[in-house]
């Protein structure tokens, strides 16, 4: 197993840790494994999507923000962030991507971010591996 850490600046963030992971997956030196992503936090997740365009993470936050808004009132949480909750929870706290020979078998334009909802923190994600042989 191994840990990154990950600074976040605001309070709802991407924050694209593809090449953190990667450099993990070499120091690891499995050429055929699954690496599990997993976030031990629940307000914050983890997500793969479009890392070409940083409109991609602009549009997915915007949308999440509009659909649960922070400070609404029928929140019974008294920390102030039952946003941050929701959010995690629906895009989820692990993430598994093939390693073959020792590369992210990521699709052309995938990237693997850490979504902070509850920021600025500083967090950290765990790395699994296990060898397919």
């Amino acid at each position: 197993m191994k840990q990154i850490s990950v600074e976040t600046r605001r309070r709802t963030e991407l924050v694209d840790i593809t090449a953190q992971v990667e450099s993990a997956v070499r120091e690891a030196g499995l050429e055929d494994a699954l690496c599990t992503i997993f976030v031990p936090h629940t307000t914050a997740a983890v997500t793969i999507n479009e890392n070409a365009d940083p409109d991609v993470a602009h549009d997915i936050l915007t949308m999440i923000d509009t659909v649960i808004p922070f400070g609404s009132p029928s929140y019974r949480h008294g920390e102030g962030n039952s946003a941050a909750h929701i959010k995690s929870s629906l895009l989820g706290c692990s993430e598994t991507v093939v390693v073959e020979g020792e590369i992210l078998r990521l699709g052309t334009w995938q990237g693997i971010y850490f979504a902070e909802f509850d920021g600025p923190r500083r967090r950290k994600v765990w790395l699994s591996f296990s060898s397919l042989l």
